[in-house]
């Protein structure tokens, strides 16, 4: 598949569950049950945590972690959120930078970037500045962000090796990247691969442990690091598989606790 085409789907999914949202309705990741909808983006933040957000930044998470509470964000620095979304994890990230600090999330999906802005004007945080844009192309200068952080977007692009180029660019050395995303253990099933449902869901646009390494490396990245934070049985995933179109019963054993949220961490050099 084209990575344009690709691209478009991305975000009709994503517009439409910004629209969900904004209508009143509940996101993705909040439904249970929904052939659109999988369990990685479920039950991620603490109550506490998301206390004084508005309801529409919790319900618009799609995530599969939450990078802003590994991060171990300081007070002042500069942070870029990766595929925004609704702007939770900014929001979140905001808080703990402080006013002396500042958050950027980015997202290509303007229905995402309305819905983000509302929430970030219901909440009152104003060191928050939400860009369009693609992780492939990020319209920041080089060395300009302390910390940048993702949640389950990463593994939607289909390049990769340029998103991660783009990281690297926009941090300052020593700079550190905290992402959440959804890792591969060992092959995956070609049916997966090929379900474009899946590739937006999070899954089959995966990549393998070893791959995420060498990928960060060839980019210039050091100290990496991929913790799981989450494994996934196939039965957690049965009504998800189907409703992709999956035969649930042949492709369990093929799938059953092979992919993992994880937390990936990775430095810039500081020279």
């Amino acid at each position: 598949m084209a990575d344009e085409t690709l691209k478009q789907i991305v975000k009709e999914k994503y517009g439409r569950a910004a629209q969900r949202v904004t209508s009143g309705g509940a996101c993705c990741g909040s439904t249970p049950g929904r052939s659109e909808c999988d369990p990685i983006t479920t039950n991620l933040y603490a109550a506490g945590e998301t206390a004084g957000l508005p309801a529409e930044a919790v319900v618009a998470s799609l995530g599969c972690g939450n990078p802003t509470a590994l991060a171990d964000l300081r007070p002042g620095e500069t942070v870029l959120d990766l595929g925004s979304g609704g702007g939770i994890d900014v929001l979140l990230s905001a808080k703990r930078v402080g006013p002396t600090g500042k958050a950027y999330g980015l997202d290509m999906t303007d229905e995402m970037l309305a819905l983000a802005r509302d929430n970030q004007r219901k909440s009152g945080v104003e060191n928050v500045e939400f860009l369009r844009g693609e992780i492939e192309d990020v319209p920041l200068p080089a060395g300009s962000v302390d910390v940048i952080i993702s949640n389950c977007v990463i593994n939607l692009s289909a390049d990769k090796d340029r998103v991660f180029a783009e990281a690297f660019r926009v941090l300052r050395p020593g700079g550190r990247l905290a992402v959440s995303d959804v890792v591969v253990r060992g092959e995956m099933p070609s049916a997966i691969r090929k379900s474009v449902e899946l590739w937006i869901g999070c899954v089959a646009g995966a990549l393998g442990e070893r791959e995420y390494r060498e990928k960060l490396a060839k980019a210039g990245f050091e100290a990496i690091d991929v913790e799981p934070t989450r494994i996934y049985r196939a039965e957690d995933a049965r009504e998800f598989l189907a409703g992709a179109g999956l035969d649930t019963d042949a492709i369990a054993p093929e799938v059953d606790g092979k992919f993992m949220s994880a937390f990936v961490r990775a430095q810039k050099p500081t020279r």
